[in-house]
C-alpha cells in the first residue's frame, strides 16, 4: 500500500491544529482531585446505668451518630471503658463525647486533662457537667466548663426556645436567630458564665420560653440560662440537653433528643469543627 504524504500547506495546517490542542490542554483546568481526607474518629463514653431518661438518650445517641457518620466525615465508636482516658487509648481519637457521665477516678481525670491540653476535641451533654462538689475537680468544673456547681433544674422535661448568641462560630453559623430545641430537662449553674472571659456562650434560653417547666416548684419564670457554650482555650462544646421525657412506670421514652433538625445541625457542624480544626 502506497503512503500518501500531505502537501506543504496541509502539513502546516496539521501542525497548527496540534499546537492549538496542546495549548488548550495546558489551559484547561485540572480535573478535580477526589477527596482523600481520612474521616476523623469520634469516641463516645458513657455509663448507661443511672436514670432511665439518660439511658434513653444514650441509646438514641449510639444509633443516631453512626447513621450520620459517613456522610459527615467521621467514624463513631462508643464504649463504657472510661479508663481509655487513663491509659492513653483516647489518643487514637480526634473527638471524645461524654454522653451521660464524667470521669470519676484521679487517673481518668488526669488523662482527660492531658488529652484536652494536647489539642483533643470534646463534646459533652447534659449530666456531663453535673456536680454539687466542683471543688473536687476544679480544673474541669471551674476552668474548663466554667459552670461550677449545679444550681437548679426545670421539671418536667420540655422544649425551649433558644436564642443563638453567636452566629459566627462554626457550630452555630447555620442556626437561625432563635429555634425550638428538643425536649430536655434544663440545668442552671452557680457561676455566671458571662463573667468568664474564656467562655463564649453560643445559645441561651430565650425569654419567650418562660415559664419553662411544668412543675410550679421547678419552673424557671425569668433569668439568664446558657445552654450551649465553648471555652476559647480548648476545642470543646457543651450542650445542656440530653434528657428525654419518660414514662418511668413503664420505662417508655416520650420524646427524642434528636427530634429538632436545627439542634441536630449544631451537633453535626460542631463535630466537624472539633474533628477537623
Amino acid at each position: 500500500m502506497l503512503g500518501i504524504r500531505p502537501s506543504g500547506p496541509v502539513r502546516v495546517a496539521l501542525r497548527v491544529l496540534v499546537l492549538l490542542a496542546t495549548l488548550l490542554g495546558l489551559a484547561a483546568p485540572p480535573a478535580q482531585a477526589a477527596s482523600t481526607a481520612a474521616p476523623f474518629k469520634v469516641l463516645a463514653l458513657y455509663s448507661g446505668t443511672w436514670d432511665a431518661a439518660h439511658i434513653s438518650f444514650v441509646r438514641e445517641a449510639n444509633q443516631w451518630f453512626p447513621t450520620r457518620a459517613a456522610e459527615n466525615g467521621f467514624t463513631y465508636t462508643s464504649s463504657t471503658d472510661w479508663n481509655l482516658l487513663a491509659n492513653g487509648g483516647v489518643n487514637a481519637y480526634q473527638v471524645v463525647l461524654f454522653l451521660d457521665e464524667l470521669p470519676q477516678t484521679a487517673n481518668q481525670r488526669a488523662g482527660f486533662e492531658r488529652y484536652m491540653r494536647g489539642g483533643g476535641g470534646w463534646l459533652g451533654f447534659h449530666v456531663s457537667a453535673f456536680t454539687t462538689q466542683a471543688q473536687n475537680w476544679p480544673w474541669y468544673h471551674q476552668q474548663f466548663l466554667g459552670s461550677g456547681n449545679f444550681k437548679s433544674n426545670t421539671w418536667g422535661p420540655t422544649t425551649a426556645v433558644l436564642r443563638t448568641e453567636d452566629r459566627t462560630h462554626a457550630s452555630t453559623r447555620n442556626l437561625p436567630a432563635t429555634f425550638t430545641s428538643s425536649v430536655s430537662e434544663w440545668y442552671s449553674w452557680s457561676n455566671d458564665l458571662r463573667r468568664n472571659p474564656d467562655i463564649k456562650i453560643l445559645a441561651s434560653v430565650d425569654a419567650s420560653s418562660f415559664p419553662l417547666g411544668t412543675d410550679p416548684n421547678q419552673t424557671w419564670y425569668s433569668g439568664y440560662y446558657p445552654i450551649l457554650w465553648t471555652n476559647a482555650k480548648y476545642r470543646m462544646l457543651y450542650a445542656n440537653f440530653g434528657h428525654n421525657a419518660m414514662d418511668y412506670a413503664s420505662n417508655t421514652p416520650l420524646s427524642s433528643t434528636f427530634a429538632s433538625a436545627t439542634q441536630n445541625r449544631f451537633l453535626l457542624d460542631g463535630l466537624k469543627w472539633l474533628g477537623t480544626t
